[in-house]
């Protein structure tokens, strides 16, 4: 089957209001990166945390949904791996969803270089310089956390993930090797290290994981800038939005 070419940016738009759980409205940007081009949203979420699907392996994780999703705080799961990830206000998604000739193992990291190039980009704009590394203690820590401040007195202020997915037979190349991602980034813009990090400490406790999170670890946009709080997530969003759309699309 010829593939039509897709276009070389982002198009953007914005999440379902009558879709009651904003991940699994996520993954609809699959179905448009497969036939309408590369996409991105930008979002926030309720008050919230978010799992991957391995923790459901874990006793007595029901009953700990359950019980947050009953004091205001569901427990959403997601397709991506990695760790627990605080969600509410203050907190900013980054999702972009687009096709790739291969899959990960061809194209895992450059999509990561990608995603944390657009959002460091953004960040400049408003006088945050960041630079991709782990962070010991922090949730959801990985390599490709984007991280303020030199060496190990660094600290998380965006996290990524990566969810793969093969194209269907409608939008697939004549080789069967079209994939589809979407690079996911969570950045903290105003968000309360305090508050996020008890809030996803307590369901490590109530689940008795044994994980425990370090506030220290991470910062927010507002702390790093010296910003007001006021509109600043509308300014972030409006960087990033602009550096996604002047950075070609990977593969593309």
């Amino acid at each position: 089957m010829n593939i039509a070419p897709t276009p070389r940016t982002f198009s953007f738009i914005d999440p379902d209001p009558a879709e009651a759980d904003p991940v699994q409205g996520e993954l609809s940007l699959l179905d448009h990166a497969a036939r309408k081009g590369p996409v991105a949203q930008l979002w926030e979420a309720p008050l919230s945390l978010v799992i991957p699907r391995s923790y459901l392996r874990q006793p007595g994780i029901e009953a700990a949904r359950a019980d947050f999703a009953a004091k205001g705080c569901p427990v959403w799961l997601r397709m991506s791996g990695g760790g627990l990830v605080p969600q509410g206000p203050g907190i900013l998604n980054v999702s972009l969803a687009y096709a790739l000739p291969r899959g990960a193992a061809s194209w895992m990291e450059p999509v990561y270089l990608h995603l944390c190039e657009v959002i460091a980009a953004g960040l400049r704009e408003l006088g945050v310089e960041t630079h991709w590394q782990a962070v010991e203690g922090s949730f959801c820590d990985g390599r490709y956390n984007l991280a303020w401040g030199p060496g190990d007195r660094a600290r998380k202020i965006a996290g990524t993930a990566q969810y793969w997915r093969r194209a269907p037979a409608d939008a697939q190349s004549p080789d069967g090797q079209r994939h589809l991602v979407l690079a996911h980034a969570i950045l903290l813009v105003d968000a309360d290290p305090e508050e996020i990090n008890a809030r996803a400490n307590a369901f490590e406790a109530a689940i008795q994981s044994g994980r425990h999170y370090d506030p220290a670890k991470v910062v927010s946009v507002r702390e790093a800038s010296g910003a007001e709080a006021g509109g600043l997530t509308t300014r972030v969003s409006a960087a990033i939005q602009a550096a996604i759309l002047s950075t070609p699309v990977p593969g593309h």
